[in-house]
């Protein structure tokens, strides 16, 4: 069994600070919605660091089922990792402990040709232009209403679902406007109105933009929003060309060469260009990009500029929230807030999407019930693990029908993906928007932006 040892015993010994502070206080067993579910210590954070210590301990052969097993079944949230007295990292140790079960358990095949689409941007623009066509030609919302969820054709039901969730929502143009009893079916205000109320352009610095894989290839109106808003409230952005996928899908799926490879990648692209800050529409890239500095911790080339890269990193709705942010035309609806993990629990980021949604005249925000539960997405996860992801994802998708909103809101494509997916599943009205896309309407409808540069 020495033979097998290698990744995780050299990794996790060179992460032995760590890995040792955890002192079985059991604080996060109840912040793990895998434990809450399956009752098992061993799919419990403290479960899973004790079988990560016998493995380098030699005690388990990291290629054994059960190590591999409880290590995959992790969804991966961090939910653990702020409830943790002794400030354990566990996001680290688990890709690291993953890594070595793809070295010793080949992974699933979804999963392997998941990560294989998107380690080539050929291949991903390729996947999306498919996609897009499915989706576009009314093949997603079919199949969601025909495929029946048994055996092999419930994952490719639950698939055709999140794609078709992709879609923007059609009622975000109207939404509110017969409350408020406008006379202009299009709700956009005079584009010279309100001119005390615009901030000089680039008062508040230069801002580069993620433009991501799944963010540009199925939510390219959530990329064009996040630059209008951030224009809008005084920021210069600038465009990075030769970014490329963040590599958090590949960190979270046991290829950590690949997503190092991913990160050398964007902070090459990244430093091409002078900006004050990174900004980042999607919780699980961010969360991702904001540990690059711990990724690359061990490449004496890249291991300081990966920090100063981190250090730029901020989720749209902290650069927006810094600015204020400004306020804009009323939009009359309830919408149901639910927090994403890598959002909440990775990078700690709470109020700035409740201030982004406050500065929405008009919109009433009501919080989901366990909203800082996993919705059961966890990156591919949902797809991978349909049972487990899936039973945590209908709990997600009955606290958000809970609140009676017209949509919900969340600021993670993925997120938005998995919540979408239930919600169509169940044949259930409500929308799905990131917070960016009601203040971009709202701003559209304060006339804000040139007649067609909203498109």
């Amino acid at each position: 069994m020495s033979d097998t040892l290698s990744t995780l015993s050299e990794a996790l010994e060179k992460q032995r600070e760590r890995l040792l502070p955890c002192v079985h206080c059991g604080f996060c067993l109840p912040a793990c919605p895998t434990y809450n579910r399956l009752g098992d210590e061993a799919d419990s954070p403290r479960g899973r660091l004790h079988l990560m210590r016998a493995v380098v301990e030699g005690r388990l052969d990291p290629g054994s089922e059960a190590f591999g097993t409880h290590i995959d079944r992790c969804l991966g949230c961090r939910a653990c990792e702020p409830v943790c007295p002794s400030g354990v990292e566990y996001g680290t140790l688990l890709e690291l402990a993953r890594e070595t079960v793809a070295e010793h358990r080949p992974s699933g095949f979804l999963t392997r040709a998941l990560l294989w689409v998107f380690s080539s941007s050929l291949r991903r623009k390729l996947f999306f232009v498919q996609s897009r066509s499915i989706r576009g030609l009314g093949f997603a919302s079919l199949g969601t209403m025909l495929i029946p969820a048994v055996g092999p054709f419930k994952t490719a039901k639950l698939a055709l679902a999140m794609l078709a969730s992709t879609a923007g929502w059609t009622r975000l143009r109207t939404l509110g406007l017969a409350k408020a009893g406008s006379a202009d079916s299009t709700g956009v205000g005079d584009s010279t109105a309100a001119p005390s109320h615009r901030v000089a352009a680039g008062s508040r610095g230069r801002v580069a933009v993620l433009i991501g894989c799944v963010q540009e290839g199925l939510f390219t109106r959530l990329n064009r929003a996040t630059v209008r808003t951030l224009e809008a409230n005084g920021y210069e952005v600038v465009s990075v060309s030769g970014q490329d996928c963040c590599g958090a899908l590949h960190a979270h799926g046991g290829d950590l060469e690949q997503a190092r490879t991913l990160a050398r990648v964007n902070i090459a692209a990244f430093e091409s260009v002078e900006a004050d800050a990174i900004a980042v529409n999607t919780a699980g890239c961010g969360a991702a990009m904001k540990d690059y500095g711990v990724l690359l911790e061990n490449d004496s080339a890249m291991s300081e500029r990966a920090r100063a890269l981190a250090a730029k990193v901020k989720d749209v709705t902290e650069l927006l929230s810094a600015a204020g942010p400004l306020g804009g035309a009323e939009v009359i609806c309830t919408v149901a807030y639910d927090h994403p993990c890598h959002l909440l629990h990775a990078q700690r980021v709470e109020q700035p999407p409740l201030a982004v949604l406050a500065a929405i005249p008009g919109t009433e925000v009501r919080i989901v019930g366990k909203a800082d539960e996993c919705c059961g997405g966890a990156g591919i996860y949902g797809i991978t693990h349909p049972e487990l992801g899936g039973e945590i994802g209908r709990d997600k998708v009955a606290a958000v029908r809970a609140c009676a909103a017209d949509a919900v809101v969340t600021p993670n494509p993925g997120c938005m993906m998995q919540i979408g997916a239930g919600l169509r599943l169940e044949g259930a009205l409500e929308g799905v928007l990131h917070p960016v896309e009601l203040l971009d309407e709202s701003y559209r409808r304060a006339g804000y932006y040139q007649r067609g540069s909203d498109a």
